[in-house]
């Protein structure tokens, strides 16, 4: 899927041995609160509250604004955003997506509103905001938190302001994989002091600024290494931007013309850091199913993720214990296919998969008959 953004390794590595000559290697040291300070830049929010990886953002920030009973989410999205709620005993509830942007539909979510809800989780899907102004509108109708998963979208921004100030708060995450790496982390943003000040608490055992325990907290401290990396990958970023913009042109204009295979596009006005290069198969034009295609550009020694497939509603416990049926979101489920990018896929690269892509799906009625054939014959 591209390796991750490391940036100047000689930068962070001046870093980290920082880092070590003070002895200060976790508990607040200066790293993380300059990389605290620099995302709560980016995202135009007041406070920043790093943590040690994106789900345990997300379980403190629930925990932080007193969620209970039911929160509604969309299933598109990676099973942290539940997890992470069914963890402290709530209840996600699953809704289904606008078809065009794969984020969560404001109409289906009031719709899922009951007398137990008490929050609404927007995913921004690949960098792709949600319907934040109808969403603000659906919660302010019936007292609900808002918040955000914006673990794709660092950076990007919706009518002209930036994602992360939005709903009480916003999630980012800094996994290896993401636009900004930590190695693994997280991070909350929000323009509220006291939030910011009980998140802060809460990621560190529940002491307040005293040392002395004021709450059930836990352990979800960001490390000085982290920091380090966080900082490191975090000044490449719009070097990595432009990188992944030209990725996605080239990868447009190679597939251009292919039925059935679409290039999801971004908004320029939503300032896309285009993290995720995802197409959609439609199997009933191209005659080859999405997952058959991913064995197909894996024997070519290509790899590619099914980002979000299958979706949450589809996975244990969630379809087990509330099954529900989501048509645009299991049909997107089905088709969604993301393709390598980021700084270390070179146009040569994105040529050669366009190719395969091509060759695949111009033979695809027989790829998946000859597939057929071996799996009755074994």
């Amino acid at each position: 899927m591209g390796r991750p953004t490391v940036g100047d390794r000689k930068r962070f590595l001046e870093r980290l041995n920082g880092a070590l000559d003070r002895q200060w290697l976790t508990n607040g040291g200066p790293l993380v609160h300059e990389f605290e300070d620099r995302v709560a830049e980016v995202a135009g929010t007041r406070h920043c509250v790093a943590t040690s990886n994106a789900t345990m953002a997300l379980h403190l920030l629930y925990m932080a604004t007193g969620l209970a009973g039911e929160v509604i989410m969309p299933a598109m999205t990676y099973v942290a955003t539940a997890h992470a709620a069914r963890a402290l005993g709530l209840t996600p509830v699953f809704c289904d997506v606008d078809p065009d942007t794969g984020c969560i539909d404001p109409r289906r979510a009031e719709e899922a509103v009951t007398a137990r809800t008490s929050g609404i989780v927007g995913v921004h899907l690949w960098g792709r905001p949600s319907a934040i102004d109808d969403l603000g509108k659906v919660a302010q109708r019936h007292g609900l938190r808002l918040l955000f998963d914006a673990a794709h979208a660092l950076g990007c921004s919706y009518r002209g302001r930036p994602v992360g100030g939005f709903g009480a708060a916003e999630v980012f995450s800094f996994h290896a994989t993401k636009v900004v790496n930590s190695f693994e982390g997280g991070a909350v943003v929000t323009d509220d002091g006291d939030l910011a000040e009980r998140l802060r608490s809460l990621r560190s055992f529940g002491f307040g600024p005293d040392g002395i325990s004021r709450r059930v907290g836990i352990n979800a401290k960001m490390s000085e290494a982290a920091a380090a990396m966080g900082l490191t990958s975090l000044e490449a970023f719009e070097e990595t931007r432009r990188h992944n913009r030209v990725n996605l042109d080239h990868y447009a204009a190679g597939l251009a013309g292919v039925d059935g295979v679409e290039v999801v596009t971004y908004d320029a006005a939503q300032n896309p850091n285009c993290q995720y290069v995802v197409i959609r198969v439609d199997e009933a034009v191209t005659g080859i199913h999405r997952d058959l295609l991913m064995r197909v550009l894996k024997a070519e020694n290509i790899t590619t993720q099914r980002y979000f497939s299958p979706a949450c509603h589809q996975v244990e416990p969630y379809r087990t214990e509330r099954p529900v049926v989501l048509p645009h979101t299991e049909r997107l489920a089905e088709q969604v296919l993301a393709l390598p990018t980021g700084p270390t896929v070179a146009t040569a690269d994105i040529q050669r998969v366009c190719e395969v892509l091509r060759c695949a799906v111009g033979a695809g009625p027989q790829v998946t008959e000859r597939f057929r054939g071996c799996e009755e014959t074994a």
